[in-house]
C-alpha cells in the first residue's frame, strides 16, 4: 500500500533480460538515501509500479520483474540512466498525505501536452480508452506513482497540475510531449462503479 507521495528519485543501474535459470527481467536501481533500511522482500513502488526488492547491495537495489509488467507499464521502456520515482511502502501509523495507492498500474497514457506556468506545470495525457470511465474532474489518480488530482477531462485526454516541489522532486522534471506515463486509478471510484 502506497500514498503517492513520492520521496524521491533513482537511476536505473542496468537491465537484465536473460538471467540464467530465471525467467525474471531483473533491473537494478540506485535508490540513493532510500535504500536505508530497505530489506529483501519488502516493496517499492518505481514509477507508481509495486515492486518486491529482491537484492540489496549499499544503495543498489535488484527487482525482478515479470514479462506481463514490463508490458503493462512504462517500466519495459526504461533504459539504464533513466529516472523513476520512487516511494516506500506505507507504515502501520503512517499519515495517508496523498490518496490510496496500491501500486498496481492500470494502463499506460501517452503525454500530449505540457503548459509551463511560473507556479505550475499543466500536463495533459491520453488516457486509455477502458480507464476513461474512472478518470473524473477534480479525482484522485497517480501519474508514475505521484498522487495527483484531475484537473480537467475532454474525451480522452486529462490534465493534472504539479506544484514546482513535485516538479523538482520527481522524474517529471524530465518528462517530454510523447512520453509515456503509468496511470493507477483511483481504487475507490473502481468500487463504487463495480
Amino acid at each position: 500500500m502506497f500514498t503517492g507521495i513520492v520521496e524521491g528519485v533513482g537511476k536505473i543501474q542496468k537491465i537484465s533480460k536473460n538471467t540464467k535459470n530465471r525467467s525474471a527481467i531483473q533491473m537494478t536501481v540506485n535508490l540513493g538515501k532510500h535504500a536505508k533500511g530497505l530489506k529483501i522482500g519488502q516493496s517499492v513502488a518505481l514509477n507508481g509500479v509495486c515492486l518486491t526488492a529482491t537484492k540489496i547491495t549499499k544503495s543498489n537495489c535488484i527487482f525482478e520483474m515479470i514479462e506481463e509488467t514490463t508490458k503493462k507499464t512504462d517500466l519495459g521502456n526504461l533504459n539504464p540512466g533513466d529516472i523513476v520515482n520512487i516511494e516506500r511502502s506505507l507504515k502501520t501509523g503512517d499519515r495517508l498525505e496523498g490518496h490510496f495507492v496500491l501500486g498496481h498500474v492500470d494502463g499506460v497514457g501517452i503525454i500530449k501536452k505540457i503548459l509551463k506556468r511560473p507556479k505550475e506545470v499543466q500536463v495533459w495525457f491520453e488516457i486509455p480508452k477502458k480507464l476513461s470511465k474512472y478518470v473524473v474532474k477534480k479525482g484522485s489518480i497517480a501519474i508514475d506513482g505521484i498522487s495527483l488530482t484531475v484537473v480537467d477531462v475532454k474525451k480522452n485526454l486529462a490534465s493534472v497540475c504539479l506544484i514546482p516541489h513535485t516538479m523538482e522532486l520527481t522524474n517529471f522534471k524530465t518528462k517530454h510531449i510523447g512520453d509515456k506515463i503509468n496511470i493507477e486509478t483511483d481504487i475507490l471510484g473502481k468500487y463504487i462503479l463495480k
